[in-house]
């Protein structure tokens, strides 16, 4: 019987195939230790029916061995389905993305040819925030998107950053985050990664208001080691630091979670260059090198990331890259110049080497029941309502009849377009759209008394939505409109 580990092989659309078969033959050159089971995923599985782009052998496979080294692929346009990829990490909850962005000798940049090195790596949450896809029309005119932010994926995704950081000598880490805006989503983000920092008290912590962030690594991207942000936040972070060393082609990234973890390129699948051998491997090869790592081939990564970086340090390069004054070559001879560069060192130094003997990992043991994140106890109490209605009149004409509608005990507070407040107070050069919130608070009500209500309200206007107003703990936990206190 092998003792070897096997894991789950995508090859991806497009290039996909190319690239994959160009990275096992270095795998294979460098004797790793793996058995590969490939698995039915991609475009092509949509197109014959399958919702979630995968066969179920596939989904069984990847739940078997815990770890899925997949190409780049593609979500048929216009069908109403959602990313192959976003659907991946969100299912295996693999809840931190991580990218590594460094400069590669034999890619040059405006940070290479200016002596500026960059060596980043952003940790992005990978469950939550925007990417939960949750929106409804509210009208013809008016969208409405749910951003979802728990306190307990904030603790995974942020616990994992400082465990890596304390795991491989990371000296620093940077919190991006909009809590000047987003008081509730993103201060619950900074909240918890300042209660986490505590208990790394050898780190650096700071943090930094995310569009000041993304002009600070343009300006001095040498300042910075490791990033935590949110998922929406963290994906356009990601693709700025990928311009920082050359592109998601030297981008390896993974996904990873308590159980099930994704190494995967993240470029796009080029599909009008596919079959004609002149798709760049790298990222491919680097997110491979992540996964060694992850599951303790220590010494097989080192190896390989040495011979690749060798490899372009030769100028050695395919057609996307490169100095154009040396013939490029194809995937397939990018892949060979990679194993005949097999044990070599290359002259901008060698890869980070082991932190400690091989791991022992093994594949996940299936639960028998999903997983409940419970939280920690605390007193929720009722203040109010938020109703959010759609009308094509002012909102000096609306609050009348909202309030003719309303108990004794209830009363409107304000009527809101957009966030905005335009009633009692408003300016007349407020342009408002047909979507409207009504703040509704009242005494000691329930939940009952406020459906009861909105009964009554619905007479009056044309309901989309409700949020109840609550209070935890003796604390507001909604948004206050401008000059609320």
């Amino acid at each position: 019987m092998s003792n070897k580990l096997t894991i789950s092989v995508a090859s991806g659309d497009g290039i996909g195939s190319e690239i994959m078969e160009a990275v096992i033959s270095i795998f294979n050159a460098a004797e790793v230790p793996l058995n590969y089971e490939i698995i039915g995923m991609g475009k092509k599985y949509y197109d014959e029916g399958y919702g979630n782009g995968m066969t179920p052998e596939a989904m069984e496979s990847i739940e078997r061995n815990g770890v899925l080294f997949k190409g780049p692929m593609e979500t048929p346009k216009g069908k109403g389905v959602k990313s192959i990829n976003v659907t991946a990490r969100k299912v295996w909850s693999t809840y931190a993305n991580r990218r590594h962005f460094k400069t590669i000798h034999g890619v040059d940049t405006l940070y290479s040819n200016a002596g500026i090195p960059v060596d980043i790596t952003v940790i992005r949450e990978n469950i939550e925030d925007t990417y939960g896809g949750i929106e409804h029309m509210l009208s013809n005119d008016v969208a409405l998107s749910r951003r979802i932010i728990t306190r307990q994926g904030c603790e995974q995704v942020i616990k994992f950053a400082f465990e890596m950081a304390r795991k491989e000598g990371f000296k620093k880490i940077t919190c991006g985050h909009k809590a000047n805006i987003m008081k509730l989503t993103d201060g619950l983000f900074l909240e918890v990664f300042n209660e986490v920092a505590q208990s790394y008290p050898e780190i650096q912590t700071e943090d930094v208001i995310v569009d000041a962030l993304c002009m600070k690594l343009v300006q001095r991207p040498q300042d910075f080691e490791v990033v935590v942000l949110t998922n929406f936040q963290g994906d356009i972070v990601s693709d700025l630091c990928a311009g920082l060393v050359g592109g998601l082609g030297f981008a390896p990234s993974t996904n990873v979670g308590d159980n099930i973890s994704i190494f995967e390129a993240v470029h796009g699948t080029a599909p009008d260059i596919a079959g004609k051998n002149l798709a760049n491997p790298t990222s491919l090869l680097l997110s491979g090198v992540m996964m060694l790592r992850h599951i303790g081939l220590f010494k097989e990564a080192a190896l390989i990331e040495d011979a690749l970086m060798y490899t372009l340090e030769s100028g050695v390069h395919t057609g996307d890259f490169g100095d154009k004054s040396i013939p490029s070559v194809g995937t397939k001879e990018f892949a060979a110049a990679v194993i005949g560069a097999l044990g070599k060192q290359p002259e901008g130094g060698s890869s980070r080497k082991a932190l400690a003997d091989r791991v022992d990992f093994r594949p996940p043991t299936r639960p028998l029941q999903q997983k409940v994140m419970k939280g920690k106890e605390c007193k929720v109490e009722i203040e109010g309502i938020d109703v959010f209605f759609v009308s094509e009149d002012i909102a000096a004409d609306i609050a009348p009849r909202i309030e003719s509608k309303l108990p004794e005990n209830v009363r409107l507070v304000s009527l809101t377009n957009r966030g905005t407040i335009v009633w009692p107070e408003g300016s007349v050069y407020t342009e408002c759209s047909t979507g409207y919130g009504a703040r509704i608070v009242g005494k000691g009500l329930g939940k009952q008394e406020y459906w009861s209500v909105m009964e009554e309200l619905d007479e009056v206007i044309e309901i989309s939505s409700t949020e109840f107003l609550h209070v935890i703990d003796g604390k507001s936990a909604y948004s206050k409109g401008q000059g609320e206190i």
